[in-house]
């Protein structure tokens, strides 16, 4: 039996092994998705809330940043997973030429080799998802300063729930990833807000 095969037997019946490897590929590329979604997004917004109390100009600033994002996010995830599967495949083929290449057991598995198409859309949607969040907080919201604490509150709220997805998935310390990712988003909301009002300060001398 050849060692490369991707098989488990399970009471007589042969099946094929799940490839964790494709699924981490997507499952990373959903979990990073959604934080780039959520943190750029937010920030976007308290940015352009800081120098306008437009309603409207802050959703329309958060949606072309939900999509810009998600199709940015996609096309990069696109060329870095293609970029990967030509490498692997590369190094696939020239272990074969150099070993020999005896048997027929010696080619490309394209299965087992991760998904271009499937990461791109499943960063593309995850950003998505995150996007979304600060849109639906600061879409019911009239007064200014409400708007701005109701979506810096709900980004900070998602951003605990993204941490932990993330650490349960990578089996890392749940409290301090949280806590990292939290104080991450705080720091680029700050940061974006500050320079804006800043910006907005000069430009009204």
């Amino acid at each position: 039996m050849a060692s490369n095969e991707a098989k488990i037997t399970i009471e007589g019946k042969e099946e094929v092994e799940v490839n964790y490897s494709q699924r981490a590929q997507w499952l990373r590329a959903a979990v990073l998705g959604a934080n780039d979604g959520l943190v750029s997004t937010a920030s976007l917004m308290m940015g352009v809330g800081a120098v306008k109390d437009d309603s409207k100009a802050m959703l329309i600033s958060g949606f072309a940043g939900l999509v810009a994002g998600a199709c940015s996010m996609a096309i990069g995830e696109f060329v870095s997973v293609y970029s990967q599967v030509d490498i692997e495949v590369a190094e696939k083929k020239r272990s074969k030429d150099t070993g020999g290449g005896g048997g027929g057991g010696g080619g490309v598995n394209e299965e087992q080799l991760p998904s271009p198409v499937q990461a791109a859309v499943a960063s593309a949607m995850a950003f998505s998802v995150g996007a979304v969040v600060p849109l639906l907080a600061a879409g019911f919201i009239t007064r200014h300063s409400v708007r701005l604490g109701v979506v810096a509150a709900a980004a900070s709220l998602a951003l605990v729930v993204f941490g932990w997805i993330g650490a349960v998935l990578g089996r890392a310390p749940v409290v301090r990833s949280g806590l990292r990712v939290l104080l991450g988003g705080w720091m680029a909301m700050a940061l974006t807000f500050g320079l804006m009002k800043l910006f907005g300060s000069y430009t009204a001398l």
